[in-house]
Order: structure tokens, then C-alpha cells, then sequence
């Protein structure tokens, strides 16, 4: 009986560890909308990089995994954090230019991006069933936001390049990962963008320090952060990254019932209806990656 299930477990962690991402991308969301008006995104970025270093040399210490964290590809680490931070930065400064629903939907592109990226630089097989979990995912974002993107300002084109920005990270995370820990790739993550986020807070002259009412939502970043890179990691870690990054979908109605229940936004059926497409699209992805390979048809080849 165990025998038989073992195929079926790396698709099912993956998707649990996806959960663990969603849930704490949306904290750190709600975190960054508290403190909005007070940091902009470079010291937000140095905060939370900062706040991560520390959980992140202590949980590598606790597990006596420090030996892990080694210098190895660090081109690879420098690349993938370099196209991180700016497509992070870009998020940020789009959230202050175009209406949140807006910036969800553009960002949500992200998935789409991974399947042919993913393909492309990876050698994972493009199966029907992905490409159809992945359009599904979309159509499920474009219902709950309704964005309207007849007006392309400069905060729906900073969006849209950070959605391709994040889709290259995890791709780029993905093939680190067949050769480096979790850990290496986390503490080389918040190290290099401490000192890229530090560089750009302090070009303006001007660093606000963290008041009381900021420190705690900061904190919050910091773990949040921290433990959504972990998740999607150990998830790509298992998993390939065509199958993985469309369980991210699920992260738009969550936001939107977030919303609703502690900030009182009206709750359409549209995000009912947008959700109920997104949960078809990644049952699809699911059913499909943990039935015997011979049963899915690819579009590619490795």
C-alpha cells in the first residue's frame, strides 16, 4: 500500500508547501499595507531582509545545518537575487500607482510565465493539462478583479514587468535547488537584498527608522517573508515548477476574503465564481501530476 502512494507524494507535499506560501504572502500583504505610508519599499526590503538573516542563521543553527551554507553557485544566487528584488521593488512602487485588484490580476500573469519559462530553461515537460490549469488560473484572476487595462500608465507596465521579474525567480530558484539546501538559498536571498535594499534606501539621504507602531508590522514581513520563500522553495525543491507555481492562484480569493473580513471590502460573487474556476484549474493540475505519467499527454519533451 505504501509502495502505491509513493508517486503520489511529491505532488501533494508540493501543493501543501504552496499553502504554506499562500498564507504567508498574503500576512506579509496585509503586514505592508499597515506601514505604507511610513517606509517606502527599499526600507521595507532592508527591515525584512534584516529580520530574516537573523531567523535564518538561528534556524540553520538550531538544526545544525550551518555546514550548508556555502558560496557555491554564487553567480547563480546573485542573479536570482538581483531579479528578485526588482521585480519586488517594482511591485511595491506599482501598489502606490493602480488599484490593488488591478496589481493582483497583472501579477498573477507570474504562472503563465513559469509554464513556458519552465519549459524553455528547464527541459520540464509542457503537458495539455498544465497549460489548461494555468489558463484557468488566469481566467479565475481576470473574474475576481475585473481589471481594466485599457490605460497602460506606468504602474500597470511596472506590474506587469514584476510579474515576469517573480516568474524568472522561480525559475531560476528551481534550478538552484537541484544542487543547493534550502537554507543556502535563503540566506544568500536575504543577505544580498539587506545590502541592495539598504543602497537604495539611503540614495535619497533619508532612512525613517522603525517607530513602535512599525517594528511589529516589519517583524511580521521579515517571518512572513522569510517562511513564504521557504515554502515555495521546498516546494519547487519536489516538484516541477510548471505544476507548482499555478497552485499560487489560490492566493487572489484568499486576498479577497481577507478583504472582506478585516478591512469590510464588499465581497462579490464574481470572487466566489473566480475562485470556484481557480480550485477546477489546479484540481486538474493535481489529479493529473499525481496519476502515472503515461496518462498525461506532453506538448514537449524533457
Amino acid at each position: 500500500m505504501s509502495q502505491a502512494r509513493a508517486p503520489n507524494s511529491p505532488a501533494i507535499h508540493a501543493a501543501l508547501w504552496m499553502i504554506g506560501s499562500i498564507l504567508a504572502f498574503s500576512a506579509m500583504a496585509i503586514a505592508a499595507k499597515q506601514i505604507g505610508p511610513r517606509h517606502d519599499s527599499f526600507e521595507i526590503m532592508t527591515v525584512r531582509s534584516a529580520v530574516g538573516f537573523v531567523l535564518v542563521l538561528a534556524l540553520a543553527a538550531a538544526t545544525g545545518k550551518l555546514h550548508e551554507i556555502t558560496a557555491r553557485n554564487l553567480g547563480g544566487h546573485a542573479l536570482r537575487n538581483i531579479i528578485h528584488f526588482t521585480g519586488q521593488n517594482l511591485w511595491f512602487w506599482a501598489l502606490t500607482m493602480i488599484p490593488l485588484a488591478q496589481l493582483f490580476a497583472i501579477e498573477f500573469t507570474s504562472p503563465l510565465w513559469v509554464v513556458l519559462l519552465a519549459a524553455l530553461l528547464l527541459g520540464e515537460r509542457l503537458t495539455k493539462i498544465r497549460l489548461i490549469a494555468a489558463a484557468l488560473g488566469f481566467v479565475g484572476v481576470l473574474i475576481v478583479a475585473r481589471p481594466d487595462l485599457a490605460h497602460l500608465n506606468p504602474g500597470v507596465l511596472a506590474a506587469a514587468a514584476s510579474a515576469f521579474c517573480f516568474a524568472t525567480t522561480n525559475v531560476v530558484t528551481k534550478k538552484l535547488t537541484m544542487g543547493i539546501s534550502i537554507l543556502c538559498i535563503l540566506f544568500w536571498l536575504t543577505l544580498m537584498q539587506f545590502f541592495f535594499g539598504l543602497a537604495g534606501a539611503l540614495s535619497d539621504g533619508i532612512f525613517h527608522l522603525p517607530t513602535a507602531a512599525t517594528l511589529p508590522w516589519l517583524c511580521v514581513i521579515g517571518l512572513a517573508g522569510v517562511t513564504a520563500h521557504y515554502c515555495i522553495t521546498a516546494a519547487l525543491k519536489v516538484a516541477p515548477a510548471s505544476y507548482v507555481m499555478p497552485l499560487d492562484f489560490l492566493r487572489l480569493p484568499l486576498i479577497a476574503v481577507v478583504g472582506a473580513l478585516i478591512y469590510a471590502e464588499p465581497l462579490d460573487p464574481y470572487v466566489i465564481l473566480g475562485a470556484a474556476v481557480i480550485f477546477a484549474g489546479i484540481w486538474l493540475n493535481i489529479r493529473a501530476e499525481i496519476r502515472p505519467k503515461g496518462h498525461i499527454e506532453p506538448i514537449t519533451t524533457p
